[in-house]
């Protein structure tokens, strides 16, 4: 195909769809436009690795250099695109450039989320989304004696357990009442607390800051927590608004159905930035991983490509934190049973979640084999392992794939 192809997003999805749309047979322009100045980068890194000296940011980059010429794409680094003209078929730069397209691909990704707590413009508060941000945080962290992290999800976590590996003094303060509590089970978060406590942290659930002073934060009921570092770990929302202003569909997220294709049909949507309908829940679902950018991707190429695929990924996930790998597949929440296999006084083992006896999901801990087991029965549509021999250890997990 010679159409002309704009991809608006220079991160995992965006450089993903661009790799995958030669490899199944574009021969048309392919420009790829992104707001940082650097080349599109890896960021799950950025709250762990990198940020303790473990990773150099020369490796950071998700393709050398050199990939974009070979293959023939046009980068515009650098340059946050404006508008898009839907019947005249342009996206506008900020550089007052315009960019005929044939199809447009919105690779948006998120933004930090940003509360309304009185001092969080002060110039000790830092949030991490960008290379930039995690530079200017592992500045801050060499030099901090204590680090008050707000949000008790993956990315506050994660920073506070860095924290802790130098030595800083921390505090995380959740504001409901476990942390993780909308991607994980209650057994997942209480493992994950019991290990920040025992490594020194100070963990305050259901807590809420009101006020972000020079020297720390004031909670609710004027407990003071002193902290010349304050990190945000209160999440993300999703970056629509360039699909707003087109008059596409969004809600949590820009709409798309399950080619990803939005409400026009010349425009997809993948990442973080989509809702699409989820095959395993039924339910409609915006997905904030690296998996969901690379798989959304690819079938998205092959729609664009004139070769309609559904997008119908197991989603997975992982975080690391200290000596920790949690590893997600699928989607627990709505499930009525869980079962566990391992041993959580040994640091590890799987719950595997089901709904109506059927397989919806399974958290692992220190325990590589059960995720991968898990992400090949959860794509087989039978679904075939039931409670008991999830739980039971000598039953071989292959039998169920």
């Amino acid at each position: 195909m010679s159409d002309q192809i704009v991809i608006i997003g220079g991160g995992q999805a965006g450089v993903q769809l661009a790799d995958s749309l030669r490899r199944e047979g574009h021969e048309g322009a392919i420009t790829l436009v992104g707001e940082e100045t650097q080349a599109p980068y890896q960021r799950p890194p950025l709250s762990k690795a990198f940020l303790l000296d473990q990773l150099e940011e020369s490796r950071l980059p998700l393709r050398p250099d050199a990939f974009y010429e070979q293959r023939r794409i046009t980068t515009r680094f650098g340059i946050r695109a404006d508008m898009i003209n839907r019947e005249n078929k342009t996206v506008a730069l900020e550089t007052g450039d315009k960019l005929p397209y044939d199809q447009l691909a919105l690779c948006l990704g998120t933004q930090v989320r940003i509360p309304p707590i009185p001092g969080i413009d002060k110039p000790h508060v830092m949030a991490l989304r960008t290379l930039d941000d995690s530079l200017r945080l592992k500045t801050a962290l060499r030099d901090a004696r204590s680090v008050a992290v707000i949000g008790g999800g993956f990315i506050g976590l994660e920073v506070a357990a860095s924290a802790r590996k130098l030595g800083c003094d921390v505090t995380i303060v959740e504001a409901l009442d476990r942390v993780m509590k909308r991607a994980v089970s209650e057994p997942v978060s209480r493992f994950f607390e019991d290990l920040h406590r025992a490594q020194g942290s100070t963990l305050l659930l259901e807590s809420m800051t009101e006020e972000i002073t020079d020297d720390g934060l004031r909670l609710a009921g004027n407990t003071i927590i002193p902290a010349d570092l304050v990190v945000l770990g209160t999440g993300v929302t999703p970056c629509h608004e360039l699909a707003l202003k087109a008059g596409l569909a969004c809600d949590n997220g820009i709409v798309v159905d399950s080619f990803g294709r939005t409400s026009d049909p010349d425009i997809v949507a993948i990442g973080d930035c989509a809702s699409h309908p989820n095959h395993l829940t039924g339910e409609r679902l915006r997905l904030e991983s690296v998996q969901n950018a690379i798989d959304g991707a690819k079938a998205a190429a092959r729609n664009l490509t004139g070769n309609p695929t559904p997008y119908t990924a197991v989603p997975w996930f992982w975080s690391d934190q200290f000596d920790i790998k949690l590893q997600m597949a699928g989607l627990s929440h709505g499930t009525d049973t869980a079962v566990t296999r391992g041993d959580p006084d040994a640091r590890s083992f799987s719950i595997f979640y089901f709904k109506l006896g059927r397989l919806m999901a399974v958290d692992s801990i220190n325990a590589p084999a059960d995720h991968m087991a898990a992400r090949r029965i959860l794509a087989n549509d039978d679904r075939a392992l039931k409670p008991q021999d999830a739980a039971d250890p000598a039953f071989d997990l292959k039998q169920a794939f």
